[in-house]
C-alpha cells in the first residue's frame, strides 16, 4: 500500500507542472500572436531594392528564379537561394557590394 501511495505522489509531482502550465496559457492564442508579430515585422522591413545579386553579380529576375532574404530589418534580393547561403557567411561584405552598386547607379 505504501508503494502505491509513493508512486502516486511521484506521478503527481512530475505531472502537476504540465497541468498548471497549460491552464495558465488557456486565456490566449499563441498562433494569432505569432501571426500578428510577423505582420508587424514585415511592415517595418526596408526593401534594399538591389537589382544585381551581390554574390554572383547576375541580374535578378534573369534566367533563374530570384530569392529574397531578410537581414537586420532589410530585405536583400538574390538571383537564387544558393546565394543566400553565401551571403549568410559574411553579410557585411555583400551589403558593402550593394552600397557600391547603388553609388555607381546614382552616378549614371
Amino acid at each position: 500500500m505504501k508503494r502505491i501511495v509513493m508512486v502516486l505522489a511521484v506521478a503527481i509531482f512530475f505531472v502537476s507542472p504540465f497541468v498548471f502550465a497549460e491552464s495558465e496559457h488557456a486565456g490566449h492564442d499563441h498562433e494569432m500572436m505569432q501571426k500578428g508579430d510577423m505582420q508587424n515585422e514585415q511592415e517595418d522591413l526596408i526593401d534594399v531594392g538591389n537589382k544585381i545579386c551581390p554574390v554572383s553579380g547576375e541580374e535578378i529576375g534573369g534566367s533563374m528564379m530570384g530569392a529574397a532574404y531578410e537581414y537586420e530589418g532589410k530585405t536583400y534580393n538574390f538571383c537564387c537561394a544558393g546565394c543566400i547561403d553565401e551571403f549568410k557567411k559574411d553579410p557585411q561584405k555583400y551589403i558593402d557590394k550593394i552600397a557600391e552598386e547603388k553609388a555607381l547607379e546614382e552616378e549614371k
